[in-house]
């Protein structure tokens, strides 16, 4: 049995479920909503790329993806995923996430790692949830520390960026003993009045 067995998680008006090739179009729609591949920051696919994107995400064995729809529609909004998932140290971490141009900014996201967190913490019993993005994604940063996780440091040139450029990866964590702090200030932030 894997650590991270298919599953479907929901919230509000929100679905995430396991990424298939049937969400081929609707990813390449997503990614064209702002042309998000033109990011030098980010791993959106570009559309002829699309397919292959799928493929490997299915394939890696260390990665559990999702595909971010509206639960009513079924329209894919974006992706996100599980990845260096560490079943003896119950650790794993979320990635690989993009939204369409329109998503980005509302409450898509702070439901998506609502449902992810609540799910590695508190069915899959996971000791440390972790983070990466470049160093230059600031967007990113500040998202991941809005989440409440803390910044654990840099990893200098440990990747290749898309345009052959070397990055500098920003690591961050959240344990399980900040879990139930950081849910209440996420069930907060969705509730309140957005401007």
């Amino acid at each position: 049995m894997a650590f991270v067995e298919p599953v479907t998680l929901k919230a509000r008006d929100i679905a995430l479920v396991p990424l298939a090739l049937d969400h081929e179009e609707g990813l390449r729609a997503a990614a064209a909503d702002g042309e998000l591949w033109k990011l030098r920051v980010t791993s959106v696919p570009e559309p002829e790329n699309t397919r292959a994107y799928i493929e490997t995400a299915l394939k890696t064995a260390d990665r559990f993806a999702f595909a971010v729809t509206e639960a009513a529609t079924g329209t894919v909004l974006g992706s996100t995923s599980y990845h260096d998932i560490l079943p003896g140290v119950k650790r794993i971490e979320i990635g690989y996430t993009w939204y369409a141009a329109r998503c980005q900014r509302t409450h898509v996201n702070t439901t998506c790692k609502l449902l992810m967190l609540t799910h590695a913490f508190e069915a899959l019993g996971c000791n440390v949830v972790g983070w990466r993005t470049d160093n230059f994604n600031f967007a990113s940063q500040r998202a991941i520390e809005r989440l409440g996780a803390k910044k654990d440091g840099v990893v200098r040139g440990n990747a290749m960026r898309r345009d052959g450029t070397i990055r500098d990866t920003v690591m961050y964590s959240l344990r399980a003993g900040e879990w139930p702090e950081v849910k209440a200030q996420l069930l907060y932030l969705l509730d309140k009045p957005r401007d």
